[in-house]
């Protein structure tokens, strides 16, 4: 019982200085050293990217005038062409239609000359007779005249539905022609496919498309909340995804009056005026980022956005000030910001030390850190 008394008593000790040690050690705390800066006077410009690509300003898109069958292609993609040069041979296919009406107007005006021939040669005999007026006479000749004349009008009519043109070729195609001068961007057809002319109820096929490389122009689409902060005019910074560290100055020359709505925002396009350089070739539909100053100021009052906190129940910013040897709240008021620093309006001046926040170390065993 003796032993069992020392031995109680002692676990009773070793028990009351496990918990003072454990006490003390979890109420002692590192006191938390905080640095601090100040507000400092710069220049900040309020930039947005705006994604979209690099197009060619003008494209033409050559149409054939008569429906046939690709005959011969003498061109190909990426080529440079003049105006006026030859970029295909479309063979025509007559409709049966339209090719059976044109041989029924040929016979019939057939039959209306050979009648008016034989009223014109006996009119003549008369009047060399003195037996009808020389008015008469001049009406069979008229006549005459006008069945030879319709004649050749069917003949010419059969003949462009034939062949497609009404020269008499032996080759049954007709040539399609540039119509501007630059490089040949697109070929949609290859030979033996069939086209179908341009007309008024109907826009044609596309036999090329054609465009000038050389006058490019940036084509993108901004937030309704930013594009109020455009204006035409305003300088581009426009930077291509297969061209590494190269920029190329642009000017917007246009914002669309109208927007679209996608995915539950409105978008407005733009388009600015790329100054390319010489010795960079550029292609068509070339991914692109443009940036654009929307807002500039110049030597004001600024502070690192790291140091703003705001609050959880108004969300108005704040920093903390170093008065003494403790940190007061400030209320501060926000203008413009680039992302690094914000311009401050009201609540602090240069001479205020502003709290920096300060980070945890990370708790063993865990993957986050909170702030202080």
């Amino acid at each position: 019982m003796k032993y069992l008394k020392y031995f109680g008593i002692a676990a009773l000790l070793f028990g009351v200085l496990f918990a003072a040690a454990y006490f003390i050690k979890t109420n002692s705390k590192s006191i938390v050293v905080y640095e601090t800066e100040k507000a400092e006077r710069r220049s900040i410009e309020e930039k947005t990217v705006v994604t979209g690509k690099v197009i060619p300003e003008d494209e033409v898109e050559i149409k054939p005038q008569i429906s046939g069958i690709i005959e011969q292609l003498f061109v190909e993609e990426g080529d440079l062409v003049q105006n006026g040069d030859l970029l295909a041979k479309v063979k025509v296919v007559p409709n049966e239609q339209s090719l059976n009406s044109a041989e029924g107007r040929l016979a019939n005006t057939k039959i209306v000359l050979k009648n008016a021939e034989l009223d014109y040669k006996r009119n003549k005999t008369l009047f060399e007779k003195d037996i009808i007026s020389k008015q008469e006479f001049e009406n069979a000749e008229l006549r005459f005249s006008q069945a030879q004349q319709d004649l050749r009008n069917a003949q010419s009519d059969l003949q462009i539905i034939r062949l497609g043109s009404a020269g008499g070729s032996a080759t049954a195609n007709t040539n399609i022609r540039a119509t501007v001068a630059g490089t040949i961007l697109e070929i949609p057809v290859k030979e033996g496919d069939q086209v179908i002319e341009s007309n008024t109820f109907n826009a044609g096929t596309t036999i090329a498309t054609i465009a000038d490389l050389n006058k490019m122009i940036f084509e993108g689409k901004v937030d309704e909340a930013e594009v109020g902060k455009l204006s035409v005019g305003m300088p581009l910074e426009v930077t291509l995804g297969a061209i590494e560290e190269q920029t190329f100055d642009a000017k917007l020359k246009f914002i669309a009056p109208k927007g679209n709505e996608e995915q539950g925002a409105v978008q407005f396009k733009i388009e600015g005026e790329v100054y390319l350089d010489d010795s960079i070739y550029i292609r068509a539909g070339y991914s692109a980022n443009a940036s654009l100053v929307l807002q500039k100021k110049d030597s004001v009052l600024a502070i690192q956005e790291s140091l703003v906190q705001f609050d959880r129940e108004t969300d108005e910013p704040y920093v903390e000030i170093k008065t003494g040897e403790k940190f007061e709240r400030r209320e501060i008021k926000l203008g413009i910001s680039d992302g690094i620093y914000a311009e401050i309006l009201e609540g602090i001046n240069v001479q205020d030390e502003v709290k920096v926040w300060n980070k945890t170390e990370k708790v063993k065993g865990s993957k986050e850190s909170t702030e202080e």
